[in-house]
């Protein structure tokens, strides 16, 4: 097997060997007991004449190529989230024509098992910038802008988390306020996004509380009163036992979306009192075992479902360590070792975020979950991005 030289957490270098890569099974055959979304991330033009910081610059071909990928394997796509770099480099300007060539893109695709290619698609308030003049009424008219944007492109919405009412809210009384009038218009369910301030900490303290436990009352309570208008909930807490108080305290009807990339495999499994389904940003770097074991589940092979995506959680809880925000790096690093993408470019430069030793463990993790797909193309890439940051063989 191929080899190459990592650097170690103590500063030293290590002659590494690569493993075998595992042959997953596409599950796009039958179909899957769990919805299942990858929240996917986006390509940036590393040949844009552009001011990354600044503006973005989007591979149109080659993003819309990985969403191509994680359809043909059976999974969701879940568009312009945060994975997507959702106001961490990509604006409401190129979220709404990201989601509009989504959709086409959908349309010509019909190759999955699930019902085809499944879409949902981010809408917030990220282009409203709260100030003292901000009111709750402008962070209503900023969700129905977009709301309607991405139905008109015939979209379903998925309700995201808002910075500007968080800094604006005065209590929970306005977050059910603001919930409820949208909730009102929307033409179709949607899923609500509960993101918590470990990804974005200019939520922290939503729902009105800083208590994730008095917040999750505020969260049901309006839930229950705008049932018929919900499919479901993703919560991004990384706090499995939340997750499952909450799950055991939904309407009927409503749908429990993991988004804990620390704890999916046991969530997704569930338990006596239910499942959860997925909406997960790992569902990106790991498609093809995240396609094998939800396959494995359809068949009943809970052992094997369990042993494909056992492996896959170092990784996952790697790449979505503190500061989690910065989980982007990883993703998009995975894509470039994997050859879904020919470069390791970011939109806003977040190819900067994580530390070169923090890529080294990375690899090692997706080698041992045996996640690269071709060792020695990802040995070359590997290397090719040590060099740039002072490491060579």
């Amino acid at each position: 097997m191929p080899r190459l030289t990592l650097p170690t957490a103590d500063g030293n270098l290590e002659d590494y060997e690569t493993g075998a890569p595992l042959g997953f099974a596409n599950g796009n055959g039958v179909p899957f007991p769990r919805i299942a979304y990858s929240a996917v991330h986006v390509v940036s033009d590393p040949l844009a004449d552009n001011d990354p910081w600044l503006e973005p610059a989007i591979d149109w071909d080659a993003t819309l190529a990985f969403r191509r990928h994680v359809w043909g394997l059976g999974l969701g796509v879940a568009e312009a989230m945060d994975t997507a770099q959702r106001g961490m480099g990509l604006d409401w300007h190129q979220s709404i024509e990201l989601i509009r060539r989504s959709v086409d893109a959908a349309r010509d695709f019909s190759d999955g098992q699930n019902g085809g290619a499944l879409l949902a698609s981010g809408a917030g308030t990220d282009h409203l910038e709260a100030g003292p003049a901000t009111t709750i009424d402008d962070v209503i008219s900023a969700y129905e802008e977009q709301c309607q944007a991405v139905e008109g492109a015939g979209g379903r919405i998925i309700l995201m988390a808002s910075r500007a009412l968080a800094a604006v809210a005065r209590g929970p009384e306005d977050y059910a306020t603001v919930y409820g009038r949208i909730l009102d218009q929307v033409r179709e369910p949607v899923i609500i996004h509960w993101l918590g301030e470990m990804f974005d900490p200019a939520l922290a303290g939503y729902w009105g509380h800083a208590d994730h436990r008095a917040a999750m009352d505020v969260c049901l309570k309006v839930m229950d009163a705008n049932a018929a208008k919900i499919d479901g909930i993703k919560i991004s807490l990384l706090n499995a036992d939340h997750e499952r108080a909450m799950r055991r305290r939904l309407p009927a009807g409503v749908r429990m979306y993991t988004g804990d990339d620390f704890n999916y495999p046991d969530l997704i499994a569930g338990d006596e009192d239910g499942h959860s389904d997925a909406l997960l940003g790992i569902f990106d770097a790991i498609a093809p075992a995240a396609s094998a074991a939800l396959g494995a589940m359809a068949r009943q092979d809970m052992a094997a479902y369990h042993a494909i995506l056992a492996p896959t959680v170092p990784l996952s809880r790697h790449i979505f360590q503190a500061p989690t925000r910065f989980y982007k790096t990883g993703i998009v690093f995975m894509a470039y070792l994997n050859g879904h993408q020919d470069h390791f470019t970011m939109v806003g430069g977040q190819e900067s975020a994580r530390s070169t030793v923090h890529l080294a463990d990375l690899f090692r993790l997706a080698d041992r979950a045996g996640l690269l797909a071709e060792p020695e193309r990802a040995c070359r890439r590997m290397s090719a991005v040590l060099a740039t940051r002072g490491v060579e063989a």
